[in-house]
């Protein structure tokens, strides 16, 4: 039988012969319930066709079981996997999640957070463009929790949970000098994203601590996209052999996969002409027509802890339990691959 609009809860408190209190602990807090009365409440719900009203079930009780994402680039494998594990861990705990992603547009981020505060989300998990301290105060000033995601904060005034950017920056760097390399350059942007500021910024730390004759290039992009990555090869590929970097450092993965796309088309080999390390090690940096070394970052680790830390404030939001805020930063990890093999010497 499919669901009827006109049947109520108490038809179904009618057929089941229990009260309207009993149908709703079935619903909202089975364990109050046995386990035969909550057999005859299931048979008469599905013999009735009756479809609770989620909606006005979560208005009632004061606070949704919606989860509000905002991310920076949906399109980017990172942010895809970071959505997942934050899923995965809220799906046990019985929310839904809606992800909002900006595509690093400041207007486009405003209006997702907008809508979300207007549809009185359980909370918010939010990979901010910028600085993101106005709109946590915002939200929190209206009951809505919020963690931010792929950034590190001070753990005092809202839960964050990242990476440690800059040390994941000079393992990049660090690792590209080791294998002989004095001409470096460092690709991504925009230099408005604190990730990209702090991966170049652990580069660079490399490359002054190495001295010498060590140099870092930087290439601004306007994005983090592979285009900007195929973009970026073509005018380090036009610099005269003397002068171009033998090594190039990409502040993400998708960058990296378009700079090596963009070499191979200039005619330059990886790695023998140039070496590439990327950032995140997406599944497709391996899968590269050269696999690519890449720093990796615990992309579902991130989201999930992101979501563990925003279900223990919605909780204290509550008043079922007490909530700390947290700063959780995460190690990346050197991940080795042919992108940056050591180039072996000519023989004479």
């Amino acid at each position: 039988m499919g669901p009827k609009s006109s049947v109520s809860m108490r038809d179904v408190a009618v057929l089941a012969k229990v009260s309207v209190g009993t149908v709703s602990n079935v619903l909202n807090s089975p364990d109050r319930v046995s386990d035969s009365t909550r057999r005859r409440v299931e048979q008469a719900i599905e013999k009735l066709g009756w479809v609770p009203n989620e909606s006005a079930r979560q208005l009632r009780a004061g606070r949704s079981r919606s989860i509000g994402m905002v991310v920076m680039d949906i399109a980017n494998p990172f942010f895809t996997d970071v959505v997942k594990g934050a899923e995965d861990l809220l799906y046990s705990g019985q929310y839904s999640v809606q992800v909002g992603n900006s595509d690093s547009n400041l207007e486009r981020e405003l209006t997702l957070l907008e809508r979300f505060e207007q549809q009185r989300v359980g909370g918010v998990l939010f990979a901010p463009i910028e600085d993101s301290a106005e709109w946590v105060l915002r939200l929190r000033q209206r009951g809505i929790p919020v963690v931010i995601v792929d950034r590190a904060g001070n753990g005092t005034d809202y839960c964050s949970v990242g990476v440690d950017d800059v040390a994941g920056g000079r393992l990049a760097g660090q690792h590209l000098l080791d294998q002989g390399h004095q001409r470096l350059a460092f690709v991504g942007g925009p230099s408005a994203l604190a990730q990209v500021r702090d991966r170049r910024r652990g580069a660079e730390l490399a490359v002054e601590q190495a001295g010498g004759d060590a140099s870092l290039l930087v290439v601004s992009t306007p994005t983090t996209s592979l285009e900007a990555g195929v973009s970026s090869a073509g005018e380090l590929a036009s610099l005269p052999e003397n002068e171009r970097p033998t090594a190039v450092f990409a502040a993400n993965d998708l960058i990296a996969i378009g700079l090596l796309q963009g070499f191979v088309t200039a005619g330059l080999r990886v790695p023998e002409d140039m070496a590439i390390i990327g950032y995140d090690d997406i599944a497709f940096a391996a899968a590269a027509a050269v696999p690519l070394s890449s720093v990796r970052q615990p992309r579902e680790d991130i989201g999930r802890k992101s979501a563990e830390l925003l279900v223990s404030e919605i909780e204290a939001v509550d008043g079922s339990t007490p909530h700390r805020h947290e700063s959780v930063r995460f190690t990346p990890q050197l991940v080795v691959r042919r992108s940056t093999q050591r180039r072996k010497a000519r023989k004479g």
